[in-house]
């Protein structure tokens, strides 16, 4: 079954790139809201000690559609042909010896500088005007919430990206990446639901104590 599976989807793959790439990453950033949303039930019930009578877990079918939409729209399409562009550019114009140290730390770099801020950028732009927000409650929402993200995604995606670039083809490169956005989309759904918590705060003081250190230097 699951090799039936897999040769159906190397073959839209094959047939299909950029649409294959664009629907299994709407369908991937929808489970993950969704997992995001339970997540976000379990944690809320738990800490207030509720039956399940009290707390039925309900779907909120229009934020995993916006959600999805990000996937669709964004994530399928830029992710494709930045995962392509970035291989020919380092092979070709760089001229890096593929699957080589400097080969593979320069696209994990160039994925965690360029192509990681413009992601979050995008996701918290996009979630908040689909939520109906005005550009200046937006702007609140992107200092609330990219520095943490940007800090926590820090940790985890560059070894994430190692693997990728190290061992997995080109053409497969954004399905590894698809299958960890399904963790990733549910972590960055949750955390934009996070709204002012207090974990957040220490991020951003110690973004605005990094600003002084700054300035009075």
């Amino acid at each position: 079954m699951m090799m039936r599976l897999w040769n159906w989807y190397t073959n839209c793959l094959s047939v299909h790139p950029v649409k294959t790439q664009v629907i299994s990453s709407g369908v991937l950033w929808a489970a993950g809201d969704i997992t995001a949303q339970y997540i976000t039930h379990s944690a809320t019930k738990k800490r207030l000690q509720l039956s399940d009578a009290d707390a039925k877990f309900m779907i909120d079918w229009k934020r995993v559609a916006i959600t999805s939409g990000f996937g669709l729209g964004f994530v399928g399409p830029v992710g494709h042909f930045w995962y392509e562009g970035m291989d020919k550019f380092i092979r070709f114009k760089l001229q890096l010896q593929p699957k080589s140290v400097r080969f593979v730390a320069t696209k994990v770099a160039m994925d965690g500088i360029i192509f990681g801020p413009i992601h979050l950028f995008v996701f918290f732009t996009y979630m908040g005007l689909s939520a109906g927000k005005t550009i200046p409650q937006v702007k609140e929402d992107l200092k609330r919430n990219f520095v943490p993200a940007f800090l926590l995604e820090g940790g985890v995606w560059p070894i994430v990206q190692v693997v990728n670039f190290r061992y997995i083809p080109v053409k497969y490169q954004l399905l590894y990446v698809n299958l960890f956005c399904l963790l990733d989309s549910a972590f960055l759904s949750w955390l934009e639901q996070q709204k002012d918590a207090p974990w957040k705060q220490r991020f951003m003081s110690f973004g605005r104590l990094k600003e002084k250190g700054d300035q009075h230097s």
